[in-house]
């Protein structure tokens, strides 16, 4: 499943993660609380030849493959669920 969220403009934001995971979902409220516009991908949710897309797509950023993923613009990479990073980011 990938969804786009609307808010205000931050650059490309986009988060990988899980629908299981906790942090995963700790990550997308705190988007959602800051209102800004961003895509989501939760890869367990996908069709085998999509998630295997995204996957590839994300460890690019993540070598590892751990969720939450959240790349911004293409540039900056926060893996893992870190409030602080996340806000001096995109505030």
């Amino acid at each position: 499943m990938i969804e786009q969220i609307e808010g205000r403009d931050a650059g490309d934001v986009m988060l990988y993660g899980l629908s299981t995971c906790m942090w995963c979902k700790k990550m997308k409220k705190l988007l959602d609380e800051m209102e800004v516009k961003y895509t989501y991908a939760l890869l367990d949710l996908m069709e085998e030849e999509e998630k295997n897309h995204y996957l590839e797509e994300m460890k690019v950023w993540n070598p590892r493959g751990s969720f939450p993923t959240l790349v911004i613009d293409d540039k900056t990479k926060i893996i893992g669920y870190d409030e602080d990073r996340v806000k001096e980011a995109l505030e």
